[in-house]
């Protein structure tokens, strides 16, 4: 892992130097990484990038190199430098294990530090976090949408340069998909790798029969042969046939078709009605062509016959909801020992944060083991399943619900302890798989591809107090201002 130390925004240093020239260097603060709204269409959101930030978290250091250019914009003094040098993460930092569903204005990482260390942070968290948490609801998206059908990661080409394709490729990975075509990807952390041939394969030969016995010559037990370059259903099937008759007869099993243009419901099943009628049920249809959940979702619709696929642009640029919008806030401060709760104040109540050092439970159903709600609450509460709950709606207080027969599981685990890392992220491949089971908790209501049902988060009643207390306070400070 490089050192990101110096991938931050410069006002992170400014204000550090700040805090630094008002001797405020010992004070800690508390911040919370979280978002405020789920992807058009979505009822809930991938937690992905964690694995990433340990990384970064655990190799903070500002070298010999960094030094010298922040010397040379002759905005710090020697003093400041010094302490640049010599720092190192020493704070404490939980989250939301990779994989699980998460919702808005939930912490997904709580970050306890010295000020300086836990402004330090703010970039390149969001970077890290916002990036791979969008890819990864992306493809579970995708992969829902697909019905059990595999999913082929293929986005490389497209992604917004090397590490979003790199880094994406594995939040693919964590949202499903089953494989990726990202070499790279496939060597830094374990997965699938997958891949057939292109249209250059097939153009660089006299003919298309003798590009596909070409390729079958080299890969003959993964044969899949790309059916498009020409005719699909007059030259590309029948020469696929005829090569997959050939490699039968030396004795090896042929893995089956591409479709990359056309009308893909109408090819596919045109296709698997001509491999069948060969003798090739079991040769597998290998879909793309500019797919997402809602392209996917209506091929299905119409009765496509393909059983892997291939996602690439939509996908690794989540095309339509490009950002997650992930946001950095200080939710409280803590000097010479004392924690004081801090909170934004915004005429907009969506900007408005939850204040405090806090945790989150999700309420599971004690028949069916079913997610019920989360709530949002102070980390010194406890929350008594022996007894009725009553919930709120966060923006609207009118709408509320009582849930009984409940078990409640806390969602935050500690990642860092007095700078020491205590947590371990399972490989991608398991997070994929822990994933799945966390999202078959929730009911379809919440996973359908459009209009799904808004999930209940609530704060409990003792943080709704203190961020009414805190409103009042602050509102009643500058209207005394004002008079």
């Amino acid at each position: 892992m490089r050192n990101l130390t110096m991938m931050t925004d410069l006002y992170q240093l400014t204000m550090m130097y700040g805090y630094y020239k008002f001797g405020m260097t010992k004070n800690q603060a508390v911040f919370d990484v979280f978002f405020r709204t789920n992807m058009p269409n979505s009822g809930y959101t991938i937690m992905a990038g964690l694995d990433t930030a340990i990384d970064y978290i655990k190799n903070i250091h500002f070298g010999p190199e960094d030094i010298e250019y922040l010397r040379g914009l002759k905005l710090f003094d020697e003093g400041f430098l010094k302490v640049l040098s010599e720092m190192h993460f020493t704070g404490e930092v939980y989250a939301i294990p990779e994989g699980t569903p998460v919702f808005p204005y939930e912490p997904l990482v709580r970050v306890k530090a010295p000020i300086m260390e836990a402004q330090l942070v703010e970039t390149t968290l969001l970077n890290i976090i916002n990036h791979q948490t969008l890819i990864a609801t992306k493809a579970s998206r995708v992969v829902y949408a697909a019905d059990g059908g595999a999913v082929l990661e293929f986005g490389l080409r497209r992604a917004q340069g090397p590490d979003a394709g790199t880094y994406g490729a594995r939040a693919a990975i964590i949202g499903g998909c089953s494989s990726t075509s990202n070499v790279l990807a496939g060597q830094l952390y374990d997965v699938a790798i997958a891949g057939t041939h292109a249209h250059s394969w097939v153009m660089s030969f006299p003919t298309e029969l003798d590009a596909f016995r070409a390729y079958a010559d080299i890969f003959p037990d993964s044969c899949m042969l790309l059916v498009d370059t020409y005719d699909t259903l007059k030259s590309g099937v029948p020469n696929a046939i005829k090569v997959f008759d050939e490699l039968r007869a030396k004795g090896h099993k042929p893995v089956g078709i591409r479709l990359d243009s056309g009308d893909l419901a109408y090819f596919s099943k045109e296709a698997r009605r001509m491999l069948d009628a060969a003798g090739y049920q079991d040769a597998r249809i290998f879909a793309s062509s500019d797919l997402d959940e809602y392209v996917i979702r209506e091929l299905k619709a119409q009765g496509a016959r393909i059983d892997v696929w291939g996602v690439g642009t939509k996908m690794i640029t989540s095309y339509d909801w490009p950002a997650l919008g992930g946001v950095y806030k200080m939710s409280a401060e803590i000097v010479d020992g004392k924690m004081t709760p801090k909170i934004k104040i915004s005429e907009n109540p969506a900007k408005l944060t939850n204040p405090g050092y806090k945790k989150i439970y999700r309420l599971y159903g004690k028949r069916d083991n079913m997610a019920l709600a989360d709530i949002i609450a102070l980390d010194d509460e406890t929350i008594d399943d022996s007894k009725p709950i009553k919930l709120y709606n966060q923006h609207h207080t009118y709408q509320t619900k009582v849930i009984r027969d409940f078990y409640a599981r806390e969602l935050l685990v500690p990642v860092f302890v007095d700078g020491r890392q205590v947590y371990e992220s399972p490989d991608a491949c398991s997070i994929r798989e822990y994933s799945k089971k966390e999202l078959a908790a929730f009911w379809e209501e919440y996973r359908r591809i459009l209009n799904p049902h808004t999930y209940k988060v609530d704060i409990s009643d003792k943080l709704y107090n203190l961020k009414m207390e805190l409103i009042h306070e602050n509102r009643e400070e500058y209207e005394q201002e004002d008079c």
